[in-house]
């Protein structure tokens, strides 16, 4: 995976690691903290400096309080704990005992053991565990919160080295944010692997791109990194610009980062760092990003989607009650909701994949979709190639349907030479949604509905997805945990709840500035 990769990480930093499937980021965290070794090299920490890992294993605590999972973060610390509790348990408590204790008590003291408690407590307040299951084994509560206190239980202590390995995943905003402004605050390092690219940009000083068994870092957040590259591949391509004119284009959007950049200190630390930045520094990634491109056979007309009191639940849950609305044109729609189970159940219901409570909805002649299911396993149950497979899917208005033109759309999404024979039983996760835009491609769609779109991809094609519904001219209803992807694609928030709709016509931001307003005058 790697070769002779040589990297030096700086206190203040935080680097996001970036690579594409299967590059090797979770294995280089591995290497770093130990967890597995490397077949030749060494990794050094400064003595005395400790590294905080967050742990991938939910079931490894079960028997264990929550509160004491987060004090074991700092092994040291509870290691001094469990011997000092010992030693005043003992009935034949000795002289010696007595010094020993006495030693234990001043590193206890050294290490901030007196408010450990308090602090803990204070941090699973601040990620949304309360109080009341502090002393809950962690067994007792639910896949949520353990994901909570285990990011607990990394930061706890001010570690040295915080290694985090998607730290984001299943947190809902309000927590991510909280996470955002806390690393934007840390002073140590902080290593990161993320596919969320708000998440990066916020929190990154410097991008570690793992890419052809090399680990290049580079200053700068995810959006630095990718719009630099793109500029210098381009302008590697421009023979005709001189030098000069491409060195001062680089300078000029080298100051218009550091202008907008905008965290705190996080914010400062970035801006200085491109400051710094050497000019050579900036080079051409050798990524490949998905081609997608969306071709409308015919525009939209005036009558798209008419949503009439719909409402739907599940074990007598209601997920959503009384949802009307209009689709208009030039819409494009996040569909948000507290419970992800409420946007998955009304895409089906318009998709004509499950049955509404009550309610109705009605397309428009003129529409033509394209749907991408939270869940697409029905789509892949029989042991074809993928040339076969994509060809059960030629809608009827597509004629002259040859292997270069099933190989064009699987190349589009980097399925290339003999990948395309490959059987569609042994496919990843993320081959599989290549496979489903493949084929969603193909429909020539005006309205395209997506439910989580960026699950099971990398960075190149959540990227090359954003970009493509950004440019889409049709009609989009997304469903998205990535917030740049909704931030930068939607123009109207369809909130679904039990009471109704809140139906706003603005930008994903704004929507959130909204909400936290209108949280921040109810308390």
């Amino acid at each position: 995976m790697f070769d002779e990769v040589n990297i030096s990480f700086t206190k203040g930093n935080c680097y996001g690691v970036i690579g594409a499937n299967g590059a090797g980021k979770s294995t280089f965290l591995k290497i770093l903290s130990g967890e597995i070794e490397p077949n030749k090299g060494t990794v050094d920490i400064t003595p005395g400096e400790r590294m905080a890992t967050l742990n991938q294993n939910h079931f490894a605590f079960d028997d264990i309080t929550v509160l004491n999972t987060v004090l074991m973060g700092h092994s040291k610390m509870w290691q001094v704990m469990k011997e000092k509790d010992e030693i005043y348990a003992k009935e034949d408590f000795t002289e010696e005992d007595g010094i020993r204790a006495g030693e234990l008590e001043g590193e206890f003291g050294e290490m901030g053991g007196y408010t450990a408690e308090s602090d803990a407590a204070t941090l699973l307040n601040e990620l949304g565990v309360p109080d009341e299951v502090h002393q809950t084994l962690m067994k007792d509560i639910n896949g949520a919160q353990k994901v909570r206190v285990l990011l607990a239980q990394a930061l706890f202590g001010n570690p040295d080295i915080l290694i985090l390995d998607e730290p984001t995943n299943n947190l809902d905003v309000v927590t991510i944010s909280w996470l955002e402004n806390f690393l934007a605050e840390y002073e140590n390092i902080v290593i990161v692997v993320s596919h969320d690219r708000h998440f990066l940009d916020t929190v990154c000083t410097h991008v570690a791109d793992v890419d052809r068994q090399k680990i290049k870092v580079y200053t700068g957040n995810y959006t630095f990194w990718y719009e630099s590259s793109q500029l210098a591949a381009r302008q590697q391509g421009d023979k005709n610009k001189k030098m000069e004119e491409k060195r001062k284009d680089l300078m000029d959007f080298i100051a218009r980062f550091s202008a907008n950049a905008s965290k705190s200190k996080q914010a400062t630390s970035r801006k200085k760092a491109l400051e710094k930045l050497v000019i050579e520094d900036i080079t051409p990634s050798n990524r490949k990003y998905p081609g997608i491109i969306f071709k409308q056979l015919r525009e939209v007309g005036n009558q798209i989607l008419n949503v009439e009191k719909l409402s739907a639940s599940i074990d007598g849950r209601v997920l959503f009650n009384n949802a009307s609305f209009t689709v208009n044109k030039g819409d494009k729609i996040a569909i948000v909701a507290d419970d992800q189970l409420a946007i998955t159940a009304f895409f089906e219901i318009i998709n004509g994949k499950k049955q509404a409570d009550g309610g109705k909805y009605e397309w428009g002649t003129t529409v033509s979709k394209a749907y991408l299911p939270n869940d697409n396993s029905e789509f892949f149950t029989t042991n074809l190639n993928l040339m076969d497979w994509l060809r059960q899917y030629v809608p009827p208005h597509v004629t002259d349907v040859d292997e270069p033109f099933l190989r064009g759309f699987l190349g589009k999404m980097l399925f290339a030479g003999d990948e395309i024979m490959k059987k569609t039983t042994v496919l990843s996760g993320g081959e599989k949604v290549r496979c489903m835009v493949s084929r969603m491609m193909l429909q020539d769609p005006n309205v395209v509905i997506l439910d989580e779109p960026t699950n099971h991809l990398d960075l190149e094609s959540i990227q090359a997805f954003n970009e493509s519904m950004t440019n889409f001219t049709g009609i989009v209803l997304i469903s998205s945990h990535d917030h740049t992807f909704l931030q930068t694609v939607a123009n109207r928030i369809i909130e679904l709840t039990p009471n109704g709709v809140n139906d706003k016509l603005m930008t994903f931001d704004e929507f959130l500035e909204e909400k936290q307003s209108k949280k921040l005058k109810v308390a």
